[in-house]
């Protein structure tokens, strides 16, 4: 965000991390209060969560000055660090966080839990297919 010139990319940027932030916060910060740490271990990985989106943000724009956004090793390295961060985003998702919750027995019990659950899921996902088309 912070190596992009155009306003409307902007824009639609800014939307996107206000979400994925928002329930990336909501996420971590549950799976910080079930690990149960210690008070100086929480305000640590909260101060870190914190300050990882504006540390990049104003590493993206200390860069722009150099950053080239057509070029190919520009292309190449978008393109690698978006693949990354996909993959890492959908095994944290699916191996960490949903098949605990979906393997517990409280919703394997539950029939109408369990349809709720996936309809959640499918509806979350699709959400974000939507952002992603309309970003």
């Amino acid at each position: 965000m912070g190596a992009s010139n155009n306003t409307c990319s902007i824009k639609g940027l800014i939307v996107a991390l206000c979400f994925h932030q928002m329930f990336e916060g909501m996420g971590l910060g549950g799976c910080i209060l079930q690990a149960q740490y210690k008070l100086l271990k929480r305000m640590v990985l909260v101060l870190l969560f914190s300050i990882t989106t504006p540390f990049g943000i104003a590493l993206g724009i200390g860069l722009s000055r150099i950053y080239k956004e057509n070029s190919p090793s520009a292309l190449i390295t978008v393109g690698m660090l978006n693949a990354s961060s996909a993959g890492l985003l959908i095994y944290m998702s699916l191996v960490d966080l949903l098949s605990t919750d979906f393997m517990s027995p409280r919703l394997q019990n539950n029939i109408k839990l369990q349809f709720k659950s996936y309809v959640a899921v499918f509806l979350g996902a699709a959400g974000m297919s939507v952002m992603a088309k309309w970003n």
